[in-house]
């Protein structure tokens, strides 16, 4: 069997998630390795000892252990839309600040919006509103990009978000649904809709050492 890059994933994570999507829109092949969180199997450790996924060990040795960075180097492999905006380099720093107001803003008021019980502090409706601050930047966007967030079309902005937007979403889908964010719920339905989401969110077995190779 030829050498394939591993991927070390698990499902519901929004970074692991938006690392798949990637990797199946480039149809870049890996070997997958679904893991369990509470229970990190030891060849992941070895190669990555922080302990996060996704982590991505190349054919060459090389390990790439952030999301974004499994991203960019899975569209350098292919990217037939242009979702790295070659063709519009002036925007690659908007991209950039979109995805760090993501990674470092939204994403903390969002963990704490989704548990809650773990911040007793604040109650729920506050840390909610405090992501809606970034959620509301990006209804913006989209209302004035036709659906997308930097451009009409698909970017990587779009699939480097989307996967924690739609965590949000379901913390409480009743809210989220039912509010005026008419860009946003259209946003989040259609990646839901999507045959690439449908590609990369199957229910896979949790890897054991014994396995044999899962290519995804």
């Amino acid at each position: 069997m030829a050498d394939f890059p591993v991927l070390y994933s698990f499902r519901r994570c929004p970074y692991a998630m938006r690392a798949r999507l990637a990797l199946a829109y480039s149809q870049t092949q890996v070997e997958l390795r679904e893991i369990v969180l509470r229970n990190k199997p030891q060849a992941m450790l070895d190669v990555s000892p922080k302990g996060t996924v996704p982590v991505l060990v190349l054919p060459d040795g090389r390990v790439l252990e952030e999301s974004f960075d499994i991203m960019r180097w899975a569209l350098r492999q292919n990217d037939p839309q242009d979702w790295l905006l070659n063709s519009e380099p002036e925007l690659q720093w908007d991209i950039q600040g979109l995805i760090q107001e993501n990674d470092f803003v939204f994403k903390q008021h969002l963990d704490r919006y989704k548990y809650f019980d773990r911040h007793p502090e604040r109650p729920q409706s506050y840390y909610r509103d405090e992501c809606m601050v970034s959620l509301a930047k990006l209804e913006a966007r989209l209302a004035a990009n036709q659906g997308y967030l930097v451009l009409p079309r698909m970017s990587l902005a779009d699939m480097a978000i989307v996967p924690f937007v739609r965590q949000f979403a379901h913390v409480d889908r009743d809210w989220f649904y039912t509010n005026d964010y008419p860009h946003l719920q259209a946003w989040v339905k259609g990646f839901c809709e999507s045959d690439l989401f449908k590609q990369v969110m199957p229910k896979f077995a949790t890897w054991q050492e014994s396995d044999s190779s899962l290519i995804f």
